[in-house]
């Protein structure tokens, strides 16, 4: 793990969870999807009414990542990225930011892993507000991390208020049911995801699926052929089984091998 900026004990992330999450990809000593991933910071802190520095350019990251990141040795990773209100005691809506990052080193950040356990949890639901979209601070999250690992589960499928599918704890579900891949919408509760938006573009720009922005309740992941979850935080994983469903990943699997190679 490499980690790099000023974290002060006193900062609002520690005292109120008042931060943004994103990830950057580095893949093959190179930042890709950079602009996509910037341009959903700085998204995550006008949703935040976080008080954005001029400085915050995509040049400004792109120099971070390289001077701090591939120039320390990084080939293949997760970049980890964390904006933070200061308490400085001026109005939220003006107080200073700052960040920290910590990179996490991956074989291949597009690596397609297998073998991947889930099922439902209907103890606690996820909102579907505008926050919900982005990293935030998360109790659900952490309740259902625990759950999953108690019961020998990779991570669950969330639901939201109205029992519908909205995502798993660490991202996105894509269920592909014939030729069409079914997404649960962003407002059922899914995360906005750079990483996905930029597999389903391609998917639907060489026509190798039909992309259907979806309301699941519970029961339709059972109908699925494949299940993908594409995670920003995690990776991709192809999802092995739901209660007691088993899933094959051969045509998701082919799908995401073409895509890999036009990021490289």
């Amino acid at each position: 793990m490499l980690t790099s900026g000023e974290f002060h004990p006193e900062n609002r992330a520690f005292l109120n969870g008042d931060a943004v999450k994103v990830s950057f990809f580095v893949r093959h000593q190179q930042l890709i999807m950079a602009e996509e991933c910037y341009f959903f910071l700085m998204a995550s802190m006008r949703k935040m009414r976080m008080n954005i520095p001029l400085s915050y350019t995509l040049e400004f990251f792109q120099n971070l990542f390289q001077d701090n990141v591939m120039a320390q040795g990084v080939s293949d990773g997760i970049i980890h990225f964390m904006v933070y209100r200061n308490n400085d005691g001026k109005p939220l809506q003006k107080s200073e930011v700052s960040f920290v990052f910590e990179v996490e080193e991956k074989e291949d950040v597009l690596m397609l892993n297998e073998n991947y356990e889930m099922d439902l949890i209907k103890e606690i639901n996820v909102n579907t507000n505008l926050l919900s979209n982005i990293r935030v601070h998360c109790p659900e999250n952490i309740y259902a991390e625990i759950y999953a690992k108690e019961n020998d589960l990779d991570d669950v499928v969330l639901l939201n208020p109205n029992k519908r599918i909205a995502r798993s704890i660490w991202g996105n579900l894509l269920f592909l049911e014939g030729n069409t891949l079914k997404i649960p919408k962003q407002t059922e509760g899914a995360y906005i995801s750079p990483l996905m938006e930029n597999f389903v573009t391609f998917l639907h720009k060489k026509n190798l699926a039909t992309i259907e922005q979806a309301e699941m309740i519970a029961f339709e992941s059972q109908k699925a052929d494949e299940i993908l979850m594409v995670s920003d935080e995690k990776g991709i994983f192809s999802i092995s089984k739901i209660r007691n469903k088993t899933f094959g990943n051969e045509r998701l699997k082919a799908m995401v091998e073409q895509w890999k190679e036009t990021l490289t």
